[in-house]
């Protein structure tokens, strides 16, 4: 059975529109289906929590990066068999900013070619991230599909929002908002360990762990991450010089960004940040902040993506 999950703040131009021509497209390929619309934050997760534990094992994503981040982690924290969680089937039609995650499968905004592409789809088996961390003494998790930032990327995400009434474009809206947490974003102590072996203590500027290669609206922080191959990819970097950033700005889009020598390249199944200060991070785009240490677990083929 197919659910679908809209959010009607994401891309709003057009929406009826497109509304309608899904309805249409749907009754074609004699789809029976049910829809809702997310209402407020979180709320993506909730709702297909409900679903899966309905019954529902296809999940449609009309959304950005955020709802369907919120989306996966309804799916991984609904109370079903773990089989049965692996056999769902994720959807996405991109209607977001940034469109990270779906710039790697090659869905675009283009909604009739990425509906064709769900109609025609196979499924293959996706990765997910899971975050073990602390808050108010208590051990808590959040999923992500695509990558997870601390320092400079948090920070960004931060300057980019209060940017917001002020510039249209996302690109520049992100950009402008990176080159202000370049300039702000103080090196936190941490000590960090791949796999169980200790790799840096070491100020960390900033990291993106992906599981995917693309963050911020198509900089690619890690491009050979792949959300298939039951590992993560990332990168860390030190306090830099001012020239070196002006060295690594360049390559920020075009695949390059961690041949600079100030970057550090890290594989692994989990990676430990262990640190004595409060944490904010961003999970695909959505800020979250922890106290302490904090474990990241790639969980392989944890449910399927049709694509």
């Amino acid at each position: 059975m197919l659910a679908v999950i809209i959010n009607p703040k994401s891309g709003k131009k057009h929406l009826k529109l497109q509304r309608q021509y899904l309805l249409r497209q749907l009754e074609e390929h004699s789809i029976a289906f049910t829809s809702k619309d997310t209402e407020y934050k979180g709320h993506a997760t909730e709702i297909a929590r409900d679903f899966v534990e309905s019954g529902y094992d296809q999940i449609m994503v009309w959304g950005g990066d955020g709802t369907l981040s919120e989306t996966v982690n309804g799916i991984m924290t609904a109370k079903i068999p773990e089989e049965k969680r692996k056999n769902i089937q994720l959807g996405l039609i991109p209607r977001g900013t940034g469109n990270d995650f779906g710039r790697f499968w090659g869905l675009t905004k283009n909604y009739k070619r990425s509906l064709e592409i769900f109609f025609a789809g196979k499924p293959q088996p996706l990765d997910v991230g899971c975050l073990t961390y602390f808050s108010n003494g208590e051990e808590r998790h959040r999923h992500f599909i695509n990558s997870i930032g601390y320092g400079v990327d948090p920070l960004t995400c931060v300057y980019a929002d209060k940017l917001k009434p002020f510039i249209g474009s996302h690109h520049l809206n992100y950009l402008f908002g990176l080159i202000a947490a370049l300039f702000k974003q103080k090196p936190l102590p941490v000590t960090l360990k791949v796999d169980g072996t200790e790799c840096f203590m070491a100020g960390l500027f900033t990291m993106n762990v992906g599981n995917g290669p693309y963050s911020g609206g198509g900089i690619r922080q890690n491009p050979d991450a792949d959300p298939r191959d039951g590992i993560f990819n990332a990168m860390f970097v030190e306090k830099p010089t001012l020239k070196q950033l002006f060295k690594a700005l360049p390559n920020l889009f075009n695949g390059h960004l961690t041949d600079v020598p100030v970057i550090h390249t890290i594989k692994g199944r989990e990676i430990e940040i262990e640190t004595e200060q409060n944490v904010i991070v961003e999970t695909d785009g959505i800020l979250m902040n922890y106290e302490g240490n904090g474990r990241l677990n790639c969980i392989h083929h944890a449910i399927n993506f049709i694509i």
